[in-house]
């Protein structure tokens, strides 16, 4: 009896905490379009994976997910995003008595379907947006800041500093988890500076695109410049990354080297110098030559030592003339 009973009590423990369990009710909704990968409470989602209340779903760094829900209602789950589908409750008709989300991070696109306004509630750690008919846009940072960007209809945001009406295209407010919140104001690059997320709103700036209906919205509030941006934007970086001051460093070691060959030619020339003494050697010869011709031009040469050799010549011509006479 006793293995009987714990038989039992560890089949009610199995099903109450089995990650099936959850899943048990009837599905909410299925995806529509599933981008790199997203998961939920099973795995990965794949189209028409059915959600279900209570299931928690994740987008990687790079994921994208698209869901439809009974009553018509759509949803976008940006990159790197969680949320859980909180409450729904099924009404008598096609519509339902609630159905509520909670958005911890990311970002996301909300389309409402066709249940009763007040009927839809999104939860952030700022705040809760209530629902008016409506499209809208909103951010969930890691630190629990959250934006809204209205898109059509009307909305509202609640939090510990009060409530804002958005009533106007691209109205957007900013909201903190300590209470603080700014009046609607129209969306900008501004608003992502706040936010220090430059893609914390990329179905408005195109980093993101969706499909069906909730890429139907037509206006992207003048964010969709910012991708472009971005994209123009690598050449200061190439300006960083090039490493141009090491090529003149290796170009002067060139020149170092060209130096060295004029002191060597020198050192191979310095033996043909003792040539040009040699060359002295030449007129000497021409002139003993002349010498022996008794030329002009070793007379001038010589100059008076020429004269007196002339007189002493003309002086044994005298007394050979004279001894011949005799």
């Amino acid at each position: 009896m006793s293995r009987f009973c714990g038989a039992v009590a560890a089949g009610v423990l199995f099903a109450l905490f089995s990650p099936m369990q959850a899943f048990s009710a009837e599905p909410v909704g299925q995806a529509t379009l599933i981008r790199t990968e997203v998961t939920g409470e099973t795995g990965p989602l794949v189209v028409r994976s059915p959600v279900h209340r209570d299931e928690r779903i994740r987008t990687s760094k790079s994921g994208l997910g698209q869901f439809i829900f009974k009553d018509g209602t759509k949803l976008a789950v940006g990159a790197g995003s969680t949320v859980v589908i909180d409450k729904f409750v099924y009404d008598d008709s096609a519509s339902v008595k609630r159905l509520s989300i909670k958005a911890a991070k990311g970002t996301f696109r909300w389309i409402s379907g066709n249940s009763a306004s007040s009927a839809y509630s999104i939860v952030t750690p700022a705040g809760t947006i209530g629902v008016r008919g409506t499209a809208f846009d909103f951010y969930v940072g890691p630190n629990g800041t959250t934006a809204i960007v209205l898109l059509n209809g009307a909305a509202s945001f609640c939090g510990p500093g009060g409530c804002r009406q958005l009533r106007q295209q691209c109205d957007c407010v900013i909201a903190t988890r300590g209470g603080r919140m700014t009046d609607p104001s129209q969306v900008d690059r501004r608003t992502l500076q706040t936010l220090s997320n430059p893609r914390a709103l990329p179905f408005l700036s195109g980093d993101q695109q969706l499909s069906g209906a909730l890429g139907g919205i037509r206006t992207s509030c003048g964010l969709a410049s910012l991708r472009q941006d971005r994209q123009d934007r690598p050449q200061p970086q190439q300006r960083q990354e090039r490493p141009a001051p090491q090529a003149p460093q290796q170009a002067p070691q060139a020149p170092q080297q060209t130096p060295q060959q004029p002191q060597q030619q020198p050192q191979q020339q310095a033996p043909d110098t003792p040539d040009p003494p040699d060359k002295p050697d030449k007129p000497d010869h021409h002139h003993d030559r002349d010498h022996h011709g008794r030329d002009h031009h070793d007379r001038d040469h010589r100059g008076h030592g020429g004269d007196d050799n002339d007189h002493d010549r003309d002086g044994r011509r005298g007394r050979e003339g004279r001894s011949g006479n005799y």
